[in-house]
């Protein structure tokens, strides 16, 4: 389906072409939301109302999006077309629709033509088995009998072919071919130890079709102790990205990137199953993920023994009733997070004395309860984007604790007893709430390797303060913006990352903050929903920016231009025409990334132009302001461009858009048009 979604794009015969994965755990919702979001009209549809009124609107939106072609990507059940807001396909509306099911039942429920996928032949197999495997297995005449017979229990199935292959890449032991398919589970483990086994089993507690962030991935990964301990946590992450590369090699994990551009991973639904059917036979886990439930299991549900449970991303928004105390001796992990949940019950932890790993992450829930005091053998408390949570209990018996992340809570004070968290490693206090970290609390802390929080007041304390800790800090998180305080640079201790927040709008005195070279080895750049920001860059600043590759801009209501004059004086003097000229130069930018930017107006002052030798994508979408794309190709004599762009260029906007720009010189059209496609 990639490659006829890819070839469409390049056939240019419709005016749009969405593509969407629907998966086993269909939601009308959901499918409304993703739709909406490939129009770019999501905002719009979060102000509507029902399912409804929902699927009138997108249904009208659609009708409105000329010649377009939409794909719907492994449904397993039924679909009314109407309850999603799903034009029916004619030829007078201009929708077309392609969709890949395991079920004719579905065909026939939609009335669609039906295309039989035939499996491969025994032929193709052998041939599709012989390429993935390797050389060294293809001239091995001793293998090729029994590498056929692997070949043939494989049914033609092109995913089974490939992720067999993959599996046995490199293997001589003809015993072990012969028994490929039933001992997968070994074979899964022997590309990295049990490490790589525990770790990708591990990808199944993730909902169908997620895209998972591969630093979420890798963090759990050193959650659970899949990794082995060592000296610093960064070795244990780069322990994970080389898991993680052995599993994409092996065809188990498939590279992608979510709708904020993060790296991510996901598995196919038939690996999915795969990982699951070991897991269920060979462990004690439980997994809900991502099926919509609304309620949790009953205490009588849940198996006596289990060990790992998966709850996350559904619809439960309470625990059990109040004085419920389940019965989970053994339950090490218990991931609950992306649920509406708002209240646990005081008592529900006091009989899982063997809770290692606590997720309850973006949740609704105002205080946690009691009996998480009695957690001895926590190591893991997962609270990030609890918006409502205020309250916690002492943590002080949490001696075990060697992760706790607070990031984004409403707590106003440091949780009482942390003090006594000697082990810990990770702590995120990236709370706006938190009036004051006490003074000594992080001393105590000797070894914690990351550590995150908000302000410049803090830091200042923090740098007075850790002499004794700064040989083990490994990364903390700074804030920038309204609250920061002015410092000097010489005052911070060694660092060896800092990152800014990414909803950064103003920086205060920013003259004395950006010092020469603070970016000089910036290589990519995401601003998203900064709703204040007027201009991203000034040009001021672009000498220190010399290695920016990509630039990715969206949701900044307020944005007026991407670089821009440096004070007020000279943005006039650029309205007036004055003859002040200013060069932009980015010699290393490949991807400018443009979208719902409403108040966009340039891209570069009028004032001074690009200079930008190595740009290759330019994507811009959702704009009326925006009527000037700046020169950013030479010119020779008398006003003629050089002869073409640079070949790999490719520019990707709407016909209406690209129709409607202004061009400071026609030439420079002609040298662009070869290298623009629409949606």
């Amino acid at each position: 389906m990639k490659h006829i979604h890819n070839d469409l794009l390049k056939e240019r015969i419709f005016y749009r072409v969405i593509w969407l994965i629907v998966s086993k755990e269909f939601d009308v919702v959901k499918l409304q939301d993703d739709i909406a979001s490939a129009l770019n009209l999501k905002k719009d549809l979060d102000k509507v109302g029902d399912k409804l009124k929902r699927a009138a609107f997108l249904s009208e939106m659609l009708k409105k999006a000329g010649k377009h072609i939409l794909i719907l990507d492994d449904v397993w059940d039924k679909i009314s077309l109407e309850e999603v807001g799903i034009p029916e396909p004619t030829s007078g509306n201009g929708c077309k629709m392609v969709l890949t099911t395991r079920s004719e039942q579905v065909c026939k429920y939609i009335d669609c033509k039906v295309i039989t996928v035939k499996p491969l032949s025994e032929e193709e197999s052998l041939i599709l088995f012989l390429n993935k495997v390797g050389p060294n297995i293809v001239q091995s005449p001793t293998l090729m009998p029994t590498l056929r017979l692997v070949v043939k229990e494989c049914a033609g199935l092109p995913l089974t072919i490939v992720v067999v292959a993959g599996t046995l890449k490199g293997e001589n032991e003809p015993r072990i071919w012969k028994n490929a398919l039933k001992e997968l589970k070994e074979r899964i483990g022997k590309v990295e130890g049990a490490e790589a086994e525990h770790c990708f089993l591990y990808c199944a507690f993730y909902p169908e079709d997620f895209k998972i962030p591969k630093n979420e991935l890798i963090e759990g990964w050193i959650d659970e102790g899949f990794i082995d301990e060592m000296d610093t946590r960064e070795e244990m992450k780069d322990k994970g990205h080389v898991i993680m590369k052995k599993l994409e090699d092996n065809c188990l994990l498939e590279k992608c990137s979510n709708h904020l551009r993060w790296t991510c991973v996901k598995m196919h639904d038939a690996v999915r199953d795969m990982a699951l059917s070991i897991t269920n036979v060979n462990s004690r886990c439980m997994i809900q993920a991502g099926k919509q439930s609304k309620k949790l299991l009953k205490k009588d549900g849940w198996m006596a023994d289990v060990e790992k449970v998966s709850l996350m991303r559904n619809s439960i928004s309470r625990i059990l009733k109040d004085g419920s105390s389940p019965q989970h001796q053994l339950l090490k992990t218990l991931l609950l997070q992306d649920n509406p949940i708002e209240k646990i019950p005081n008592s529900f932890f006091a009989n899982m004395p063997s809770l290692s790993v606590l997720n309850l992450s973006r949740t609704k829930i105002e205080r946690l309860p009691n009996s998480i005091s009695k957690l001895e053998n926590l190591t893991t408390l997962l609270l990030d984007g609890c918006q409502a949570l205020r309250y916690l209990p002492c943590l002080s018996k949490l001696q075990g604790l060697k992760k706790l992340n607070l990031c984004q809570t409403k707590i106003e004070k440091a949780p009482e007893g942390m003090d006594m968290l000697i082990n810990l490693r990770y702590l995120d206090l990236y709370v706006v709430t938190l009036k004051e970290i006490p003074i000594g609390l992080l001393l105590k802390l000797s070894r914690l390797q990351h550590l995150s929080f908000k302000d410049m007041h803090e830091l200042n304390k923090f740098a007075s303060s850790m002499q004794q800790c700064k040989s083990n800090l490994i990364k903390y998180r700074l804030q920038v913006g309204p609250s920061c305080w002015e410092h000097e640079r010489d005052k911070f201790v060694s660092i060896n990352e800092l990152e800014f927040c990414q909803e950064l709008s103003e920086l205060i005195k920013v003259e004395r903050l950006i010092l020469s070279a603070t970016f000089s080895h910036l290589k990519r750049i995401l601003i998203w929903c900064c709703m204040s920001m007027k201009t991203l860059f000034a040009h001021w600043l672009l000498p220190n920016l010399q290695n920016l590759e990509e630039i990715w801009v969206e949701d900044c209501d307020e944005l007026v231009e991407i670089l821009g004059t440096s004070t007020l004086e000279d943005h006039q003097d650029a309205e007036k025409g004055s003859d002040a000229f200013i060069k932009f130069n980015l010699p290393k930018l490949r991807n400018l990334e443009l979208h719902a930017l409403p108040e966009l107006k340039s891209i570069c002052s009028k004032s001074g132009a690009m200079v930008c030798d190595s740009l290759q994508v330019i994507n811009v979408s959702s704009y009326d302001k925006l009527k000037r794309i700046p020169p950013f190709v030479p010119l020779i004599g008398n006003g003629q461009p050089y002869g073409h762009a640079p070949p790999s260029l490719n520019i990707t906007s709407s016909t209406f858009w690209w129709e409607s720009l202004e061009w400071d010189d026609p030439n420079f059209k002609n040298v662009l048009q070869p290298h623009w496609h629409p949606w």
